[in-house]
C-alpha cells in the first residue's frame, strides 16, 4: 500500500471472511493477534462480529474485524489494533471508513471507535522522539469523520497508547540475546537459573495456576483479574498459537547446589586456616609476603566466614521454604500469543514472596529464546504509561521493560465515527454530564 495507489474510485469497500483476514494480517507491519479471526470469535462472546475490508480489484488493502457491544443508547462498534491499513493514503482511509459506516449503520449501531496499531511516533529507551509524529495519519482520519479522542499517558482500559519492544533481528543465539540486556538484567537471569527456576507451559487443566498467580498481581495493583472461564476460552480459541507459561522453584535441587557451595567454602575456610597456622610457626622476621602472609589469610579466612555464613542463612530459608510450601512451587506465570510478526506477552502475575529470584526476568527471557528459534523478530511487552519520570508511580514497570533493551511505540490512541448523528450526541452529553 502506497500513495501512488489508484484513487477511491478502484476501491471497493466489501465483506470478507475470517480466513481473509487472517492472510491479511500475517502479511502486514501493523498485524498482530488482536486482529485474527481467533481474537474476533473471543469478541463474539460480547456481542455480533463483522469482517470488512477494501478490496482493489482482487486484492485486499484493507481490513479489520469490529465487534458491536450493547451501551445504554444502543449497539457501538469497537476495532482493537485495527483497521489494518495505509492511514497515510487518503484513499485507503476514506474506503475503509467507508466500510465501516455501513457495517455500523446495518447493524444499527451509534458509532465505530478503533485503536489503529500504526506507529504515530517512535521514543528510545530514554522516551525521547526518535521520529517525526505520523500528522498525515492524524490528517486523514480527521478529513473523514473521525474524531480523535487525544494523546493520552498512563495505562489505558481498552488498548494501551504506548508499547514497549524488544527487536529481535539480528540476534541469533542465547549468548547473542543476553549481550543485548543491561548487565543488571543478565545478572537477574543468572540467578534465576541458579536458584533452579525453571519454565514450563502450562497445559487447560492447570490454567488456574495461572490465574491465582494474576490474582495475586491484580491485588497488589488494586485491579480486578480475568477469570479462570476467559483463560479457558483463550486456550481453546488460539490453540497452538497460545501459550501460558509458568516459572517454577525447583528447592531440593537448588538445596543440593547451596549444601555443595558450603562443603567447598567450608573445605576452603579449613585449607585457609591450615596455612595459617603454618605461617604463624615461622620464626619471627620469616614470614613470607603475599598469598601466605598471616594478615592476608586472616582476612581470606574473614571472607570464607561471611561466605559460610550467607549460604547457612539461605540453607535456612530454603529449607524453612520447603517445609511450607514443597520445594516445586509456582512463582510467576504469563500468557503470550504468537503472531507471524510479533509475540505479545499480554498479562502475567507473580507471587511477590519470590521476587529475589527474579522469575519475571526468566520468564520473559526463555519467551524470546523461543522467538529467536522460531524466527520471530519482535517481542511485545505491550503497555507502559507514556510517563518517563522516576517519580512516577509507575516507572518500576517501564525500568523492568527497558532492562532487556527495545524502543517505545506510540500509537496514536483512539478514534470516533458518528454514524447516528443524534443517539451518539445525547450519548456524548451523557457521558459529559456524567463524568462533571
Amino acid at each position: 500500500m502506497t500513495q501512488s495507489d489508484a484513487g477511491v474510485a478502484s476501491l471497493t469497500p466489501t465483506k470478507i471472511t475470517p480466513a481473509e483476514l487472517d492472510a491479511f494480517s500475517a502479511a502486514q507491519v501493523q498485524g498482530s493477534f488482536q486482529q485474527t479471526s481467533q481474537m474476533a470469535a473471543m469478541g463474539a462472546f460480547n456481542g455480533p462480529v463483522d469482517y470488512v475490508g477494501v478490496k482493489r480489484g482482487d486484492k485486499l488493502v484493507a481490513a479489520c474485524y469490529v465487534v458491536y457491544t450493547q451501551s445504554r443508547f444502543g449497539l457501538e462498534g469497537s476495532v482493537w489494533c485495527g483497521p489494518l491499513c495505509d492511514y497515510d493514503n487518503p484513499q485507503v482511509v476514506e474506503a475503509m471508513t467507508e466500510a465501516l459506516r455501513r457495517s455500523a449503520k446495518a447493524h444499527h449501531a451509534i458509532s465505530v471507535s478503533c485503536w489503529p496499531a500504526a506507529v504515530y511516533r517512535l521514543h528510545d529507551l530514554d522516551g525521547k522522539p526518535t521520529s517525526d509524529p505520523d500528522t498525515t495519519m492524524m490528517d486523514n482520519m480527521a478529513r473523514f469523520g473521525w474524531k480523535h479522542g487525544g494523546f493520552t499517558v498512563g495505562y489505558e482500559s481498552v488498548v494501551n497508547r504506548w508499547n514497549f519492544v524488544k527487536g529481535l533481528d539480528g540476534i541469533h543465539n542465547e549468548k547473542e540475546l543476553l549481550a543485548s540486556f543491561s548487565k543488571y538484567r543478565r545478572k537477574n537471569i543468572r540467578i534465576a537459573q541458579d536458584s533452579g527456576l525453571r519454565v514450563r507451559r502450562l497445559e487447560r487443566g492447570e490454567l488456574s495456576t495461572f490465574v491465582k498467580l494474576c490474582d495475586m498481581s491484580a491485588a497488589r495493583q488494586g485491579f480486578k483479574s480475568r477469570d479462570l472461564a476467559y483463560y479457558e476460552r483463550l486456550f481453546d480459541t488460539f490453540g497452538d498459537l497460545i501459550e501460558f507459561k509458568v516459572v517454577e522453584t525447583h528447592f531440593d535441587e537448588y538445596l543440593d547446589t547451596l549444601q555443595s557451595k558450603l562443603n567447598a567454602a567450608s573445605k576452603d575456610k579449613r585449607n585457609l586456616e591450615r596455612l595459617l597456622h603454618r605461617a604463624q610457626q615461622r620464626p619471627e622476621g620469616t614470614a613470607k609476603k603475599g598469598a601466605s602472609d598471616p594478615a592476608t589469610l586472616e582476612k581470606r579466612i574473614a571472607t570464607a566466614d561471611k561466605k559460610i555464613t550467607a549460604l547457612e542463612k539461605t540453607i535456612g530459608e530454603v529449607n524453612g521454604i520447603i517445609a511450607s510450601d514443597g520445594p516445586v512451587i509456582p512463582v510467576e506465570a504469563g500468557v503470550y500469543f504468537w503472531h507471524p510478526n510479533e509475540v505479545v506477552c499480554l498479562s502475567s502475575g507473580e507471587d511477590d514472596r519470590f521476587m529475589d529470584y527474579y522469575p519475571s526476568s526468566l520468564i520473559h527471557f526463555e519467551a524470546m529464546l523461543d522467538c529467536i528459534a522460531r524466527g520471530v523478530e519482535r517481542f511485545n511487552f505491550y503497555g507502559i504509561s507514556g510517563i518517563f519520570d522516576a517519580n512516577d508511580p509507575s516507572y518500576g514497570v517501564w525500568q523492568f521493560k527497558t532492562r532487556f533493551g527495545g524502543f517505545v511505540e506510540e500509537l496514536p490512541g483512539k478514534f470516533t465515527l458518528p454514524v447516528d448523528g443524534l443517539r451518539f450526541g445525547v450519548s456524548e452529553a451523557a457521558h459529559k454530564l456524567l463524568h462533571r
